[in-house]
């Protein structure tokens, strides 16, 4: 620490540094218990996919290696997954030092609602949205076309949507701080409700890997909700809201004055 009590900047890299090989050690430990349960997983991870299938179809690998790179891939998310704890207590110890006492009570539930919201998203895509996607994409296979999915092509697609799903539910955590922050007001949303439902429509069209209309609404329908829960939360935790507060603390100190 300097005069001013501020971390000169190579202690920010050592603390840094130090913050980064803890997660990776964690992940590392997370990777390995991953991997003695890696067929698990990836069944676990493939039976909205299964349930669609006709009895006895399977998934193949084209390539020698594929099997053995999609299980160290499926094992790697595992490994995050199961270090993601460990991930953001440090990623916490890093950033809050740097904080107001008021920001500090502010971000730290913000993070932990992400995770939950984030959570919210993958299970949501995960029950709701795959069987039905997977379903109408194994639909068009006849007499003459057969399905013949494999390992690696349903790994990327499914993680790939799962994170999607993930940030996507995170829109109401964003619009409660940039209404914190006064970019944005409960009314400028209420007022752009009509150009949200066209954008939700637009980005389930983009994100649903199937062009057919039930998909697409399993998709918009969420988003419309959260952008509900968007324009409650910059309500509740709105600039104007902050500011309420910080002049009803500043009442008690005036009257001090006053009496003094």
């Amino acid at each position: 620490m300097d005069e001013n009590g501020k971390m000169p900047f190579t202690e920010h890299l050592a603390e840094l540094r130090k913050r980064l090989i803890i997660c990776f050690v964690g992940i590392g430990v997370g990777f390995a218990i991953a991997y003695s349960f890696k067929e698990s997983l990836f069944v676990l991870l493939m039976q909205p996919l299964k349930s669609a299938m006709t009895p006895g179809q399977k998934l193949i690998f084209t390539g020698l290696p594929e099997a053995f790179f999609v299980y160290i891939e499926v094992s790697f998310f595992g490994g995050i997954l199961f270090a993601a704890p460990l991930i953001l207590f440090q990623m916490w110890l890093f950033i809050a030092p740097g904080l107001y006492k008021n920001e500090q009570r502010f971000l730290l539930p913000l993070l932990v609602l992400s995770c939950f919201f984030f959570a919210g998203g993958v299970l949501f895509g995960y029950s709701v949205v795959f069987p039905y996607a997977f379903k109408y994409l194994l639909g068009f296979e006849s007499d003459l076309v057969q399905a013949l999915p494999s390992m690696r092509e349903y790994l990327a697609l499914a993680t790939t949507l799962l994170i999607a799903f993930g940030f996507i539910f995170q829109l109401p955590l964003v619009m409660t701080m940039l209404a914190r922050f006064g970019m944005v007001t409960p009314r400028f949303l209420s007022k752009n409700r009509k150009y949200a439902l066209l954008l939700s429509f637009v980005v389930a069209a983009i994100i649903t890997p199937t062009p057919d209309v039930v998909n697409q609404l399993l998709m918009a329908g969420p988003l419309i909700v959260l952008y509900e829960v968007s324009i409650i939360g910059a309500k509740l935790f709105g600039k104007k809201r902050v500011k309420q507060e910080e002049e009803g603390a500043m009442e008690p100190e005036a009257g001090e004055g006053q009496g003094k």
